[in-house]
């Protein structure tokens, strides 16, 4: 039976002490106090996040690095202690039963965690025992993964001799071989050729039929698009936006984003922008930049030239792209995904 996964409040801070170059150099650094008078500097993580992931539904959490997915992941999975808040797999607490909760999941880490000493058959083999697989089962399940995953020819050479690609099929393969019901991908797709990629896509959609709950990490704005329900983008810890992909880029003001350099612009050119047939929103960006949401793309490009002619500003670069999730990101942060 598939089950979702509900998330209230969850906050994370991580407590460190200051850096000692900062000591040295006397900056100031608001903390809590530490051992022995110490000072130690907090970084929030996660800033109180309230979710839920519906029962069956491949959900993504998207966003750039250090925005709180591997933390919500971290802590979904029983190996990060929440500051606060609570989260539930089905009707398990996440803290508080932890055993059963393990029982339901399986976890595919950022990088590749095998044991190096071991074949691949004995990593699946060794982790459904661990399940409490029967033999003949494990051994059954071990195969057919070995097969769908693309390693059977590899099955009995020792992991170390494995291309990054392979180590990170099999690190999926051996979160499948409990056949959890809820599957958390962090990163999944990171460093992978293209091929092996498209692989992996099949095999999460092939999965996820089968009524499993699977929950993914990404900054990689194609793979949510193709592959997620609906997605929550991350920022700083907390949820900027959510929803299915179609509706979160229909939400962003015109069909077009353009993104335009100027030797320097002014608020004059940005007003004459503003006023151009078609043009929805015109954001500056510090005092060269400028964003315009628009109904159209390339035939705005003249009437922006002229402008900035008449107005003196030279036009140096444009970039024009349409609805995705990463115009979604610029147009609540101004930042790319990948800053």
């Amino acid at each position: 039976m598939p089950i979702g996964v509900r998330i209230r409040d969850l906050r994370k801070v991580y407590v460190s002490s200051p850096p000692s170059a900062a000591q040295a150099s006397g900056s100031s650094l608001i903390g809590t106090p530490g051992p022995r008078g110490t000072s130690k500097a907090e970084v929030v993580a996660l800033g109180g996040i309230s979710l839920d992931i519906e029962a069956g539904e491949i959900f993504g959490l998207l966003g750039p690095n250090g925005a709180g997915k591997s933390t919500t992941v971290g802590i979904l999975t029983t190996r990060v202690r929440p500051t606060a808040g609570r989260a539930w797999i089905g009707d398990h607490d996440v803290w508080e039963d932890q055993v059963a909760v393990r029982r339901l999941i399986g976890v595919v880490p950022q990088r590749p965690n095998l044991d190096f000493a071991l074949t691949a058959r004995e990593i699946l083999t060794f982790h459904g025992a661990y399940f409490g697989l029967s033999s003949a089962a494990r051994e059954a399940r071990a195969t057919a993964l070995l097969e769908e995953f693309r390693i059977a020819d590899r099955a009995d050479q020792m992991v170390r001799g494995f291309s990054g690609g392979m180590m990170q099929r099999l690190s999926i393969a051996r979160a499948l071989m409990h056949d959890p019901t809820v599957l958390f991908l962090d990163e999944p797709s990171a460093g992978l050729d293209p091929q092996t990629r498209l692989l992996l896509w099949d095999i999460v959609r092939d999965y996820n039929r089968q009524g499993k709950t699977i929950v993914i990490t990404t900054h990689n704005m194609e793979e949510a698009d193709a592959l997620c329900h609906r997605v929550a983008i991350l920022d700083h810890g907390r949820v900027i936006a959510l929803g299915t992909p179609a509706a979160l880029k229909a939400s962003i003001p015109g069909g077009y984003l353009l993104r335009l350099r100027f030797a320097k612009h002014t608020p004059d050119l940005l007003a004459r922008l503003q006023a151009l047939p078609g043009v929805r929103e015109v954001r500056p960006q510090d005092t060269t930049g400028a964003h315009i949401y628009a109904d159209r793309g390339g035939s705005l490009i003249p009437e922006v030239a002229s402008l900035a002619v008449a107005g003196g500003a030279e036009l140096l670069d444009v970039h024009i792209s349409e609805p995705s999730l990463e115009n979604l990101f610029l147009h609540h942060t101004g930042r790319s995904l990948r800053d």
